[in-house]
This record gives C-alpha cells, sequence and structure tokens, in this order.
C-alpha cells in the first residue's frame, strides 16, 4: 500500500524520471500534483506494472491530477551536461510548468532537487534567477525507491514512462533498425547489435558507452 503524503501538507508534489539507463533517446521527466483523497490500488512504481496497466493508469491520472507536467531532455543536452544532472534538470522544468505552487516537494532518488541550478549550458532550457529562487523556496526531500512507497512519485514514473516510451515509439518509424519499438532505447543485446551494424545516428547520446568494445561510430 502506497503512502499519500510525506510531509502532510496538502500541496505536496511528487516527481520522477525514465529512461536514465537508455543509450538513445529523451530522459523524460514528470511533475504531479494529485488530490488529497486521491486513491488508487493499481497504481504503483512504472516498473513494477505491465505496459496495458501503464497506458490504462495514465488516463486516470491526467484527468484527476490538479497539476502535472512532463518533460524531454534530448541527448544533445544529456551529452552535455551529463545524465544525472539532465534527470535532475527534467523534474527541475516540469516542476516549473505546474499551475499550482507546491508547498513541498518528494523526488524519487538520493539527489537534492535543488543540487544543481542555473549550469550555463548550450543547449535546453536556461533557468531565468527568478525560477531558480522558486525552486530554492520549495522545501524537498529525495526518497529512495519513493516510486515503490508514495503515490505521487509513483504516479510521475508512470507518466515519465508512458511520454518517454510514445517518443521512442515516433522516433522507431524513422530509424526502425534499432527496434526501438520494443527495447526504448535501453541497452539490450539486439539494440547494440543494430548500432555495431548500423553505427550510431542523431538519437543516440554519445557521450554513453554505446558498445563495450567501443568501437568508433559513423554519424
Amino acid at each position: 500500500m502506497l503512502s499519500k503524503s510525506y510531509s502532510n501538507l496538502t500541496l505536496e508534489i511528487g516527481t520522477d524520471e525514465a529512461g536514465r539507463g537508455c543509450l538513445a533517446g529523451p530522459v523524460t521527466a514528470a511533475a504531479i500534483l494529485l488530490p488529497e483523497h486521491f486513491e488508487n490500488t493499481l497504481l504503483n512504481d512504472s516498473k513494477q506494472l505491465s505496459e496495458k496497466n501503464r497506458k490504462k493508469l495514465r488516463p486516470i491520472l491526467e484527468e484527476l491530477a490538479i497539476s502535472y507536467a512532463v518533460t524531454h531532455i534530448f541527448p544533445n543536452e544529456i551529452d552535455e551536461i551529463n545524465i544525472l544532472n539532465a534527470s535532475m534538470k527534467g523534474m527541475q522544468e516540469s516542476i516549473l510548468q505546474l499551475n499550482t505552487k507546491p508547498e513541498y516537494i518528494i523526488v524519487d532518488g538520493n539527489r537534492p532537487l535543488n543540487g544543481k541550478l542555473g549550469m550555463k549550458q548550450k543547449t535546453g532550457k536556461i533557468f531565468s534567477e527568478e525560477e531558480i529562487q522558486f525552486l530554492k523556496s520549495i522545501p524537498n526531500t529525495s526518497i529512495v525507491k519513493g516510486d515503490a512507497k508514495y503515490l505521487s512519485i509513483a504516479a510521475a514514473s508512470v507518466l515519465a514512462k508512458t511520454y518517454r516510451d510514445d517518443y521512442m515509439d515516433t522516433i522507431h518509424e524513422e530509424f526502425p533498425m534499432y527496434n526501438w519499438k520494443k527495447n526504448k532505447g535501453y541497452p539490450t543485446v539486439e539494440h547494440r547489435e543494430a548500432i555495431k551494424k548500423y553505427g550510431a545516428c542523431k538519437y543516440h547520446r554519445m557521450s554513453f558507452r554505446l558498445l563495450p568494445e567501443q568501437l568508433a561510430l559513423e554519424l
């Protein structure tokens, strides 16, 4: 049974990401504010749910949420600021898109939400000073395996996963040889064999070890 709240404040949001360990595609983050009396017996960590149940939950969450937002951080930005910073930045961007200011934020993982703010990167969104101060003003707690403990983080994990899967299905049509429709960009044997055969493409994360042998890849 997942807990409803960590802080016992009404406007507590949960945030999570999907796709951090992938070789291709974005890392996708979501933030969500659920109603105080929200209940759903199916909802759990997205990794523990079948694709069918994730798809079943998504419209329910979108309809009932007080506010939610989803953000993709794309490979060029991941390569510039690294995947850990990109994952956190995606959650921060999602929070900024909410139409309700949260009183508290719970984050899946073990990194503080405000660990990196205002990075001077060349790609992606640059936070304004006002946005940085806004994010700093909200108390937050990082919770290891929070997506298996709290409803709002689990809900964010479902949104992040389903939106990212939809994106990978779309770019699969452009590069079907990598079979992203099935592997979603994760480092499966099939995916790495395709990289070895066809090389990397514009959706691959070039800062990642795409092949165990570290072979030179042609773009």
